[in-house]
Protein backbone atom coordinates (compact mmCIF):
# COMPACT_ATOMS: atom_id res chain seq x y z
CA UNK A 1 0.00 0.00 0.00
CA UNK A 2 1.16 3.20 -1.23
CA UNK A 3 1.08 6.62 0.96
CA UNK A 4 0.21 10.00 -0.93
CA UNK A 5 4.19 11.35 -0.36
CA UNK A 6 5.92 7.48 -0.67
CA UNK A 7 4.57 6.37 -3.84
CA UNK A 8 8.12 4.44 -4.20
CA UNK A 9 8.54 3.94 -0.91
CA UNK A 10 8.59 4.76 2.99
CA UNK A 11 11.25 5.04 4.79
CA UNK A 12 10.84 4.76 8.39
CA UNK A 13 13.70 6.61 9.99
CA UNK A 14 15.06 6.43 13.73
CA UNK A 15 17.31 9.47 15.30
CA UNK A 16 18.87 10.53 18.16
CA UNK A 17 16.48 12.75 20.92
CA UNK A 18 17.76 15.92 19.83
CA UNK A 19 19.48 15.68 16.57
CA UNK A 20 18.23 17.99 14.23
CA UNK A 21 20.55 16.98 10.71
CA UNK A 22 18.82 13.93 10.21
CA UNK A 23 15.38 14.82 8.62
CA UNK A 24 16.51 17.97 6.75
CA UNK A 25 19.02 15.87 4.82
CA UNK A 26 16.69 12.90 4.10
CA UNK A 27 14.24 15.68 2.97
CA UNK A 28 17.14 16.82 0.20
CA UNK A 29 18.86 13.09 -0.18
CA UNK A 30 15.54 11.20 -1.01
CA UNK A 31 14.99 11.62 -4.80
CA UNK A 32 10.89 12.08 -5.86
CA UNK A 33 8.84 9.36 -4.46
CA UNK A 34 10.73 8.05 -1.69
CA UNK A 35 8.94 9.90 1.80
CA UNK A 36 10.24 9.65 5.06
CA UNK A 37 8.56 9.48 8.55
CA UNK A 38 10.43 9.89 12.08
CA UNK A 39 10.71 8.76 15.63
CA UNK A 40 13.07 9.31 18.17
CA UNK A 41 14.89 7.68 20.40
CA UNK A 42 15.05 9.11 23.60
CA UNK A 43 16.93 8.89 27.08
CA UNK A 44 17.43 10.29 30.33
CA UNK A 45 21.08 9.51 30.80
CA UNK A 46 23.56 12.13 31.36
CA UNK A 47 26.20 10.54 29.32
CA UNK A 48 26.29 10.62 25.92
CA UNK A 49 27.98 7.03 25.94
CA UNK A 50 24.78 5.44 27.75
CA UNK A 51 22.63 7.31 25.49
CA UNK A 52 23.69 5.41 22.76
CA UNK A 53 24.04 1.84 24.31
CA UNK A 54 20.34 2.84 25.40
CA UNK A 55 19.30 3.84 21.75
CA UNK A 56 19.97 0.09 20.37
CA UNK A 57 18.78 -1.72 23.87
CA UNK A 58 15.80 -0.41 23.06
CA UNK A 59 14.89 -0.84 19.46
CA UNK A 60 11.32 -2.23 20.09
CA UNK A 61 10.54 0.28 22.13
CA UNK A 62 11.14 2.95 19.29
CA UNK A 63 9.79 0.94 16.42
CA UNK A 64 6.68 0.98 18.20
CA UNK A 65 6.09 4.75 17.33
CA UNK A 66 5.18 3.99 13.83
CA UNK A 67 2.23 1.75 14.78
CA UNK A 68 0.83 0.57 11.54
CA UNK A 69 2.31 2.88 8.98
CA UNK A 70 3.57 1.02 6.10
CA UNK A 71 6.73 1.79 6.40
CA UNK A 72 8.78 -0.11 3.35
CA UNK A 73 12.38 -0.31 5.45
CA UNK A 74 13.75 1.03 8.95
CA UNK A 75 16.65 3.33 8.89
CA UNK A 76 18.21 3.58 12.25
CA UNK A 77 20.18 7.11 11.97
CA UNK A 78 22.81 6.87 14.93
CA UNK A 79 26.53 5.78 14.12
CA UNK A 80 27.70 5.96 17.37
CA UNK A 81 25.34 3.13 18.31
CA UNK A 82 27.15 1.11 16.43
CA UNK A 83 30.20 2.26 17.78
CA UNK A 84 29.74 0.77 21.19
CA UNK A 85 28.02 -2.44 19.78
CA UNK A 86 30.35 -4.65 18.43
CA UNK A 87 29.33 -5.92 14.83
CA UNK A 88 28.57 -9.21 15.40
CA UNK A 89 25.67 -8.26 17.74
CA UNK A 90 24.98 -5.35 15.66
CA UNK A 91 24.35 -7.70 13.25
CA UNK A 92 22.15 -10.29 15.10
CA UNK A 93 20.36 -6.93 16.42
CA UNK A 94 19.35 -5.83 12.87
CA UNK A 95 18.58 -9.41 11.91
CA UNK A 96 16.13 -10.08 14.53
CA UNK A 97 14.80 -6.90 13.98
CA UNK A 98 14.10 -7.32 10.62
CA UNK A 99 12.46 -10.84 10.81
CA UNK A 100 10.30 -9.14 13.39
CA UNK A 101 8.98 -6.55 11.05
CA UNK A 102 9.54 -8.03 7.49
CA UNK A 103 11.00 -5.05 5.90
CA UNK A 104 14.88 -4.25 5.41
CA UNK A 105 16.90 -2.62 8.55
CA UNK A 106 19.44 -0.22 8.34
CA UNK A 107 21.80 1.07 10.43
CA UNK A 108 23.94 4.12 9.47
CA UNK A 109 27.23 1.92 10.47
CA UNK A 110 26.23 -0.76 8.25
CA UNK A 111 25.37 1.58 5.30
CA UNK A 112 28.95 2.98 5.70
CA UNK A 113 30.29 -0.36 5.77
CA UNK A 114 28.36 -1.31 2.65
CA UNK A 115 29.88 1.59 1.18
CA UNK A 116 33.20 0.38 1.53
CA UNK A 117 32.64 -2.71 -0.09
CA UNK A 118 31.22 -1.17 -2.63
CA UNK A 119 34.21 1.26 -3.58
CA UNK A 120 36.63 -1.74 -2.91
CA UNK A 121 37.87 0.79 0.27
CA UNK A 122 41.07 -0.61 2.31
CA UNK A 123 42.05 3.06 3.46
CA UNK A 124 40.00 5.54 5.00
CA UNK A 125 40.33 8.51 6.49
CA UNK A 126 37.73 9.75 8.99
CA UNK A 127 36.10 13.85 9.24
CA UNK A 128 35.24 13.18 13.11
CA UNK A 129 32.89 15.58 14.94
CA UNK A 130 32.89 13.00 18.09
CA UNK A 131 34.57 13.41 21.72
CA UNK A 132 38.13 11.41 21.56
CA UNK A 133 36.51 8.53 22.96
CA UNK A 134 34.00 8.21 20.53
CA UNK A 135 36.32 8.90 17.79
CA UNK A 136 39.02 6.01 19.12
CA UNK A 137 35.85 3.63 19.19
CA UNK A 138 34.62 4.71 15.94
CA UNK A 139 37.93 4.06 14.69
CA UNK A 140 37.70 0.41 16.24
CA UNK A 141 34.51 -0.15 14.80
CA UNK A 142 36.19 0.42 11.27
CA UNK A 143 38.75 -1.35 11.97
CA UNK A 144 36.94 -4.59 12.41
CA UNK A 145 34.86 -3.93 9.00
CA UNK A 146 38.37 -4.53 7.21
CA UNK A 147 39.39 -0.96 6.37
CA UNK A 148 42.75 0.61 7.41
CA UNK A 149 42.02 4.37 9.17
CA UNK A 150 44.67 5.79 7.59
CA UNK A 151 43.90 9.29 9.20
CA UNK A 152 41.39 10.81 11.59
CA UNK A 153 40.79 14.64 11.32
CA UNK A 154 38.43 16.33 14.32
CA UNK A 155 36.01 18.89 14.24
CA UNK A 156 36.25 21.36 16.78
CA UNK A 157 32.94 20.89 18.77
CA UNK A 158 30.08 23.91 19.01
CA UNK A 159 31.38 25.63 21.89
CA UNK A 160 28.19 26.73 23.79
CA UNK A 161 25.72 25.33 21.75
CA UNK A 162 22.65 23.21 22.51
CA UNK A 163 24.68 20.24 21.53
CA UNK A 164 28.53 19.76 21.13
CA UNK A 165 27.78 17.62 17.58
CA UNK A 166 24.37 18.57 15.86
CA UNK A 167 24.90 22.93 16.32
CA UNK A 168 28.34 22.34 14.10
CA UNK A 169 28.45 24.36 10.80
CA UNK A 170 29.00 23.10 7.56
CA UNK A 171 31.67 25.08 7.30
CA UNK A 172 33.29 23.88 10.32
CA UNK A 173 32.43 20.29 8.25
CA UNK A 174 34.52 21.72 5.12
CA UNK A 175 37.39 23.24 6.61
CA UNK A 176 38.41 20.15 8.48
CA UNK A 177 37.63 18.13 5.31
CA UNK A 178 39.63 20.37 3.08
CA UNK A 179 42.78 19.26 5.61
CA UNK A 180 42.79 15.99 3.81
CA UNK A 181 43.29 17.24 0.28
CA UNK A 182 47.48 16.54 0.39
CA UNK A 183 46.39 12.90 1.97
CA UNK A 184 47.38 10.58 -0.86
CA UNK A 185 46.33 6.89 -1.46
CA UNK A 186 42.65 7.14 0.22
CA UNK A 187 39.82 5.08 -1.22
CA UNK A 188 37.32 7.07 0.52
CA UNK A 189 36.91 9.87 2.74
CA UNK A 190 33.92 9.24 5.44
CA UNK A 191 32.39 12.26 7.55
CA UNK A 192 31.32 10.77 10.45
CA UNK A 193 27.97 11.40 12.59
CA UNK A 194 24.54 11.72 11.38
CA UNK A 195 24.36 15.00 13.73
CA UNK A 196 26.86 17.18 11.60
CA UNK A 197 25.42 18.88 8.80
CA UNK A 198 27.60 17.09 5.53
CA UNK A 199 25.75 17.51 2.23
CA UNK A 200 27.00 21.35 1.23
CA UNK A 201 30.94 19.61 2.10
CA UNK A 202 30.21 16.65 0.02
CA UNK A 203 28.80 18.71 -3.01
CA UNK A 204 31.99 21.41 -3.01
CA UNK A 205 34.44 18.56 -2.32
CA UNK A 206 33.43 15.31 -3.72
CA UNK A 207 37.27 13.96 -4.29
CA UNK A 208 40.09 14.75 -1.87
CA UNK A 209 43.16 13.73 -3.45
CA UNK A 210 40.96 11.74 -5.99
CA UNK A 211 39.23 9.41 -3.06
CA UNK A 212 35.64 10.08 -2.68
CA UNK A 213 33.63 11.23 -0.14
CA UNK A 214 30.92 10.32 1.55
CA UNK A 215 28.86 10.51 5.05
CA UNK A 216 27.23 8.71 7.18
CA UNK A 217 24.18 10.33 6.47
CA UNK A 218 24.36 9.91 2.39
CA UNK A 219 25.69 6.12 3.06
CA UNK A 220 22.11 5.72 4.71
CA UNK A 221 19.99 7.57 2.49
CA UNK A 222 21.50 5.26 -0.55
CA UNK A 223 21.54 1.87 1.37
CA UNK A 224 17.78 2.97 2.51
CA UNK A 225 16.76 3.68 -1.16
CA UNK A 226 18.61 0.77 -2.68
CA UNK A 227 16.55 -1.51 0.12
CA UNK A 228 13.33 -0.58 -0.99
CA UNK A 229 14.26 -1.38 -4.70
CA UNK A 230 15.64 -4.81 -3.82
CA UNK A 231 19.07 -3.62 -5.59
CA UNK A 232 22.35 -4.62 -4.54
CA UNK A 233 25.05 -1.84 -3.87
CA UNK A 234 27.76 -1.17 -6.45
CA UNK A 235 30.44 0.89 -6.56
CA UNK A 236 28.35 2.71 -9.54
CA UNK A 237 25.04 3.05 -7.70
CA UNK A 238 27.00 4.56 -4.74
CA UNK A 239 28.93 7.32 -7.02
CA UNK A 240 25.75 8.30 -8.99
CA UNK A 241 24.87 10.00 -5.18
CA UNK A 242 28.28 11.69 -4.82
CA UNK A 243 29.69 12.44 -7.98
CA UNK A 244 27.09 15.35 -9.42
CA UNK A 245 24.53 13.87 -7.47
CA UNK A 246 20.88 14.27 -8.19
CA UNK A 247 20.34 15.58 -4.79
CA UNK A 248 22.60 18.63 -5.43
CA UNK A 249 19.53 20.92 -7.19
CA UNK A 250 17.17 20.42 -3.76
CA UNK A 251 20.28 21.12 -1.51
CA UNK A 252 21.24 24.57 -3.48
CA UNK A 253 17.43 25.31 -3.36
CA UNK A 254 17.42 24.89 0.57
CA UNK A 255 20.29 26.73 0.56
CA UNK A 256 19.27 30.19 -1.24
Amino acid sequence: MRVAYGERGLVGTLTPQANTTVEPEFAVLFPPGIASINARMVSHASDMDARLVEYFARLDDWVMQFANAPIDVLAIACTGASYLTEAAQETILVNRLASRLGIPVVTSGQAVAASFTALSARRVALVSPYPRALTDASVLYWQSCGVEVARVVEVGAAEAAFHPIYAMAARDAHAALATLDSEHGLDAVVMLGTGMPTLQPILEMPFVAGAPVLSCMLATAWRSVLAIAGEAPSRDNLMAWIDHPEWAGRLRARLV
